[in-house]
């Protein structure tokens, strides 16, 4: 399946992304989810970042010379991440872009510090990534949770405070991790929830669960999880009756849920930044993957942003060492598919802020 996946850049290789000259010496990587339930994402990143060696190699390389691009599966586990961590260590890798869970990229992280590798993630959202990062080389292109939870808490208080609303999360770092800052904002702010569960992830039946939130009378449902449980228990309400307004985070901004859920996911809320293709600084790059037949979605651009970055403080620093590369992203604005990016002392971008978004048919529409 890993095989297949990398297949999917097989269009970029006329363009130089994964087959480059024999003289390339600069060895990059993107590290994430490449297959699994999850690999939907690490199929966005592998084409973004296909595609961003491809562009900057056309464009004559970094510092003069090309890049070569390592794809690795982490499976979204935080003991393989650290295996395939090592494993770049050992092809002489000087930059990553990843990973995509927050287990993955917290473990990643640290043998990446210690190898003296930057690291740039595309897609983790946790604050501790970067809160308690074990080095300066650890950055990240995403939005941290807790401005998620600051937007979906303010919507529960202000719109549905009236509502008996559901807490629900299944118990990964990531859901309940949203679900217990959405819960203090939301707190905070005079709002209590009537109800707060935790569920396991990967089951096929959640009747029970949806029967407990009928027997409740709720009328919000906040999901902190990712979109197959989110589209399995959307479809449980709909079977069961249960009249109540599904919210959740940035995880169901995927074709995958409405794959799960169809009709019954309309109406579906979540919190999710400002959809990068819709950026002008990226519609060269968004034609280029559509016309290769590769995703163009968020975590591509924002894979190739994070590559983007780091070539741009190569260049700036005039070598690929972690010391001097991390100083040059912090020294101001970097020219990225995503807008002007910059980093703050702790690693974190100013990603555009978390909009509203809802599903309908099939397809998810800006909230005014």
């Amino acid at each position: 399946m890993f095989l297949q996946k990398l297949g999917l850049a097989a269009g970029l290789l006329a363009l130089g992304a994964l087959s480059v000259p024999a003289k390339a010496d600069i060895r990059i990587a993107v590290a994430g989810p490449m297959e699994g339930q999850f690999g939907a994402f690490g199929e966005q990143m592998l084409a973004g970042a296909a595609q961003a060696v491809a562009d900057i190699n056309a464009a004559g390389g970094v510092n003069g010379e090309q890049l070569i691009l390592e794809a690795v599966d982490d499976g979204c586990v935080a003991d393989k991440a650290v295996a395939v961590a090592n494993q770049l260590i050992g092809k002489g890798v000087v930059f990553v872009a990843g990973h995509f869970c927050f287990g993955a990229s917290i473990a990643a992280s640290e043998v990446y510090a210690d190898a003296g590798i930057v690291q740039i993630s595309p897609a983790t959202t946790l604050p501790k990534f970067t809160d308690d990062r074990p080095g300066d080389g650890v950055f990240r292109l995403a939005p941290r949770d807790d401005s998620q939870a600051k937007v979906a808490g303010q919507l529960l208080a202000r719109d549905f405070g009236i509502e008996r609303i559901a807490l629900l999360h299944d118990k990964t770092a990531y859901g309940k991790g949203l679900v217990d800052a959405v819960k203090a904002e939301m707190n905070a702010l005079g709002t209590s929830e009537s109800l707060s569960l935790g569920f396991d992830a990967g089951e096929d039946d959640y009747r029970g669960l949806v029967s407990q939130l009928g027997l409740q009378n709720v009328g919000v449902v906040y999901l902190g999880g990712y979109h197959p449980e989110a589209g399995l228990i959307a479809l449980e309400m709909q079977r069961q009756g249960l009249d109540a307004v599904l919210i959740s985070g940035d995880a169901l901004m995927t074709d995958e849920f409405w794959l799960v859920a169809g009709p019954a996911g309309n109406g579906t809320l979540l919190t999710y930044p400002e959809i990068p293709r819709q950026r002008p600084e990226a519609q060269k790059v968004v034609a280029a993957l559509d016309e290769a037949g590769l995703p163009a979605d968020r975590y591509a651009l924002t894979s190739y942003a994070a590559i983007q970055a780091w070539a741009q403080a190569a260049e700036s620093a005039g070598n690929t060492t972690l010391k001097d590369v991390a100083a040059a992203l912090g020294t101001g604005d970097l020219a990225t598919v995503i807008g002007p990016v910059r980093f703050d002392a702790n690693g974190d971008a100013n990603a555009p802020a978390y909009v509203w978004y809802e599903w309908r048919d099939g397809v998810p529409q800006r909230r005014p």
